[in-house]
């Protein structure tokens, strides 16, 4: 083996009965042998060094790969590395140059393979060192669901999540212990369902089902105003939908959202796809807890909420790929700390409903151009005993992209 060159291996709950023989050659050829206690002991005794991982792992990983520097090294890690797994971690670290990934059949493939799913049309949802409130965005109607348990709790924390949106009857089976001879499957309905894991290798495939009282949320831009947890400060859902649209977020990227209040723009920014980022800036504490609630309401809990006042808050923030700028436009010198921050090709957005956050718009599309559009919005409401249009405040929104350098 190239000492270079970090060798992960996949191992299933079969061990190493179940492994190829290629994986089995890297095993024994290997030096040092790194890995979780459960893993080390499903390798048959050899010349290798073996070193648990010590906890917390990533923080130590570094000084670990730098002290074997020069030996060959295997990894063990569980089924496919490179699906939530080590491989990925030591990819970024090291490079990928660097890595040889011998995979086994991922838990996500094994479940599939048992319920006769298809695997491109399941959505996996990993609990692992994550709230269970990521779950929220992938429940919706006929939906099949895989969740990557973290313990054996974790059937019945994601019965009452289930349950407490109204999808009380969605069927679940919780499959442990994958690919070993003592494999099990438990079936059931989530509203009925307490029994905890047969072990903590657990996965929980969910078929959803709404009950009476669901409300299923669509990934489009503009939920209702309903949705989110507020005191009013909120930008409202038609003209949400056309900031979100002229946001136009791209997978991968990351927003600031200035003078967030409930947060539904970050918010829906991190909807639009799972890989999207947001950071929240709100200056009142009681708002900042808010967005933090929605956030996770609506299965977003990884939006960063900073509470401070802008410019000064964004101060060490990763720069953004967008930002929106709802609250605070009048600020000497905020408009100017964001579009400075903003990546190139990065867009700003910023909505103003008063004269004089209009005037300062339109002063900065001189200097950095972009389009001015003002939204009207009516609704209809009581008019004595008849009907009529009740206006909203109108509302200009400014949007302008950063030039690629």
């Amino acid at each position: 083996m190239d000492a270079r060159v970090i060798t992960v291996v996949g191992v299933g709950a079969d061990g190493w009965d179940g492994l190829a023989e290629g994986s089995r050659a890297a095993l024994r050829a290997a030096g040092v042998l790194l890995g979780g206690a459960r893993h080390l002991a499903l390798v048959p005794d050899g010349p290798a060094e073996r070193v648990p991982w010590p906890s917390p792992l990533l923080p130590a990983l570094p000084g670990l790969i730098e002290r074997y520097e020069g030996r060959s090294i295997a990894v063990l890690a569980s089924g496919d590395p490179m699906f939530y797994g080590i491989g990925s971690t030591l990819a970024e670290l090291v490079g990928p140059r660097r890595l040889r990934v011998l995979p086994h059949p991922s838990s996500a493939s094994l479940a599939c393979a048992r319920l006769g799913w298809p695997l491109e049309r399941v959505e996996v949802v990993s609990l692992v060192g994550r709230p269970a409130e990521t779950l929220n965005a992938a429940v919706a109607p006929g939906r099949r669901v895989l969740v990557l348990g973290a313990g054996r709790q974790a059937p019945a924390v994601v019965a009452a999540l289930l349950t407490g949106r109204g999808f009380g009857p969605s069927r679940m089976t919780v499959l442990c212990d994958l690919g070993a001879e003592n494999e099990t499957a438990a079936h059931g309905v989530a509203s009925h369902w307490t029994d905890p894991a047969a072990s903590a290798l657990a996965v929980v495939a969910v078929e959803c089902v709404p009950g009476p009282d669901a409300a299923p949320l669509p990934r489009v831009a503009g939920l209702p105003d309903d949705s989110f947890e507020h005191d009013g400060q909120i930008t409202k859902r038609e003209v949400r939908a056309v900031t979100l649209s002229r946001l136009g977020p791209l997978p991968g990227e990351l927003l600031w959202d200035v003078g967030a209040g409930s947060g539904s723009v970050a918010i829906e920014w991190a909807r639009a796809h799972p890989s999207c980022a947001a950071v929240a800036v709100e200056s009142r504490p009681e708002r900042a807890e808010r967005i933090g609630r929605n956030a996770g309401a609506l299965g977003v809990p990884g939006v960063r909420v900073v509470e401070g006042r802008a410019p000064d808050a964004l101060e060490g923030l990763p720069p953004p790929d967008a930002v929106f700028v709802g609250g605070g436009l009048t600020v000497p010198g905020l408009l100017e700390r964001c579009w400075d921050a903003l990546r190139p090709g990065g867009r700003l957005v910023a909505n103003a409903v008063t004269l004089e956050s209009e005037a300062r718009v339109a002063e900065l599309r001189r200097t950095h151009g972009g389009e001015l559009v003002r939204l009207g919005v009516e609704r209809a409401a009581p008019l004595g005993g008849f009907t009529g249009w009740r206006p909203a405040m109108p509302v200009t929104v400014w949007t302008t992209r950063k030039d690629i350098l």
